[in-house]
């Protein structure tokens, strides 16, 4: 292997880029034309641009990725995680084309790629698995027939990819029609295939991973275990290694499972094999043929490189370890730092501000930061909304919480909403310090840790904005007299009298209640405009709520809106995609369509307005 071609972008992008250099391996990157002036593409021996925007049109088209690998003279393909990365058809077009694929066979990703025959295959090996139906026939009535037989609660699975997308939990059968048409259309939307599945839910398990490795010589082995049990909307964001509620009688059995069904389909490479744990009790979710998000983690327990062990493995080496040589020291947790606010919904934007101090002021040993951020990019709505994963190492899990929600609290990434400050509430939460946090703690929580982030944005709103917004409009003629400034936070609309001096620093010290703040301009995560000059409510200038804008950049899917019709409160009136995620965006109040400006296809930019409606 001499040049490594790397079929993704962003972090892992990079990951793959540093440890293939490190071994003496030229790269290649390849790019959309958002991020033609990306990290990974400035850091890489060389750069292919796949012209378009689109995953569609950029990095899911396999054509365009093996005209890359000939064009740049590279011998081995790399695909990373998500897009073709458990794609069967790419690693045997990669294959068919002379290259060396770092990842498992394509008959072991068609095996265990789809759930539905993983499943057929664990049950043969014994491993663990719920009750469910994952048959050929998809028709509604099979399915609806097939979810009375299981029982409620019951999920709804894509049978096909991964990362949470095309999962609906149903706990009346009056909600199967609809989860089962939103699933398969997610699906499709996001791996080509509709086919679905279905299992008994279980309401409060742990979402428990194991990671394999295996080499082409018949060897197998397993690096512990990663609990991932807080998620939202079936995605995870917090990763954890060891899990709090495994021990080393259930870490054997679990691995020893992972390994026999890795086996069962001839496995090779890094793979996870994904359990629900209940007590002591465990089932199979399925198997991810590829490396995960969350294996740093495992590295930093281990000491190991799971991207080093790809490429050796992949050029016939054996593994280097045994399962017997395999160790475990200390604990470590990541976070994902997502383009998104506290309710989940992702935005795109530019990056005006960014210090990682989390790897300074002290935090550094053990700190770990895998991003591909910088000051000035933009973040673009075509692509996952997660920047990078932030991750702590220490000798216990105590340790190992408060180093990362202190990396956090002192990270600032300024221009666009993220998850930073939800993130560490998450850690500081005391569920989650206890190691009780299950997958409904999200769903059970996220709630209370919202409020309490809003009520420190209210309390800091008012001082923010003097030290921010007064000095940020100086003024070249003096005035000695007070300045009114209106502004919106929160869409709550608040007045403030500003000294007529707007030479004051741009950093602040403030006291409130008891807890001092420092606030430098672009230095905080509250959002605040200047609505000084906007009209007032009444006179025309106000919307007054009859008009459905975009909440963020997104294409259009569909739009179910059509003008003269009536429509009420809450009725879906147009689907919008952002960030690799449908969102159904609702109508506000009860009214009648005035105007529909969206059209199915459509890029939609943040506050564009969708449709109009006149309110009754």
């Amino acid at each position: 292997m001499r040049r490594l071609l790397i079929a993704n972008r962003g972090e892992i992008a990079r990951r793959i880029i540093r440890t293939a250099h490190a071994m003496g391996i030229a790269t290649v990157a390849v790019h959309s034309d958002a991020d033609a002036q990306a990290l990974h593409v400035c850091e890489a021996t060389a750069s292919f641009a796949l012209l378009g925007n689109a995953s569609a049109h950029t990095y899911l088209r396999i054509d365009k990725l093996l005209a890359a690998a000939s064009a740049t003279g590279a011998d081995a393909v790399h695909p990373g995680y998500g897009f073709l990365s458990e794609n069967a058809d790419f690693a045997q077009a990669v294959i068919d084309a002379g290259l060396i694929w770092v990842g498992p066979p394509p008959a072991a990703i068609r095996q265990l790629g789809s759930k539905s025959a993983a499943k057929v295959i664990a049950q043969a090996r014994g491993v663990p698995c719920l009750p469910g139906y994952h048959g050929g026939d998809q028709s509604d009535e099979r399915l609806a027939a097939e979810a009375q037989r299981i029982g409620l609660p019951v999920m709804v699975k894509a049978a096909a990819g991964g990362g949470g997308r095309g999962m609906r939990l149903v706990t009346d059968m009056a909600q199967l029609a609809a989860a089962v048409h939103s699933a398969r259309s997610e699906a499709l939307s996001a791996f080509g295939n509709g086919d679905l599945l279905l299992e008994r839910a279980l309401l409060n398990p742990r979402h428990v991973e194991v990671q394999v490795f295996a080499d082409a010589h018949g060897h197998c082995i397993h690096l512990g275990e990663r609990d991932c049990s807080v998620q939202r909307r079936h995605q995870k964001i917090i990763e954890e290694t060891p899990s709090p509620a495994v021990d080393a009688a259930l870490r054997e059995r679990m691995g020893r499972c992972a390994v026999e069904l890795a086996q069962a389909a001839g496995y090779v490479g890094a793979g996870t094999v994904e359990f629900l744990l209940d007590g002591g009790d465990f089932y199979l979710m399925e198997m991810n043929t590829r490396l995960q998000v969350e294996h740093p983690v495992t590295e930093m327990v281990t000491g190991l490189d799971l991207v080093e062990w790809q490429i050796r493995v992949a050029r016939g080496e054996p593994l280097p370890l045994a399962q017997a040589d395999v160790k475990f020291a200390g604990h470590a947790i990541e976070v994902r730092l997502c383009a998104e606010d506290e309710d989940f919904i992702p935005h795109a934007g530019t990056v005006r501000v960014f210090h990682p101090l989390p790897l300074g002021e002290g935090g550094g040993e053990g700190m770990r930061f895998d991003h591909a951020i910088f000051e000035g990019m933009t973040v673009p709505p075509h692509y996952d909304s997660m920047l990078g994963k932030l991750i702590a190492h220490a000798p216990n899990r105590g340790e190992a919480i408060a180093q990362l929600a202190g990396a956090l609290d002192r990270l600032q990434l300024l221009g666009l909403p993220t998850n930073r400050a939800f993130l560490a509430a998450c850690l500081r939460h005391e569920s989650f310090v206890a190691g009780q946090a299950l997958i409904p703690f999200l769903a059970q929580q996220a709630d209370g840790i919202r409020a309490v982030l809003r009520r420190d944005e209210q309390a800091l709103r008012e001082a923010a904005a003097r030290a921010v917004i007064c000095p940020a409009q100086p003024s070249s003629l003096a005035c000695p007299f007070p300045r009114p400034a209106r502004l919106r936070h929160r869409g709550e609309v608040f007045d403030l009298v500003a000294p007529g001096d707007t030479s004051a620093a741009r950093l602040a010290a403030v006291q409130i209640d008891g807890r001092r703040w420092h606030v430098q301009w672009c230095a905080t995560d509250l959002f605040i405009d200047d609505v000084s000059f906007d009209p007032p409510a009444g006179t025309g200038g106000s919307a007054g709520g009859s008009e459905l804008r975009a909440p963020f950049n997104g294409k259009v899917l569909a739009v179910h809106a059509k003008a003269g019709a009536s429509v009420r409160r809450g009725d879906t009136l147009v689907t919008i995609e952002s960030m690799k995620l449908e969102h159904s965006l609702a109508a506000s109040r009860d009214g009648v369509i005035h105007q529909v400006s969206a059209v199915p296809g459509q890029q939609a930019a943040t506050g564009q307005i969708l449709v109009a409606f006149e309110p009754l």
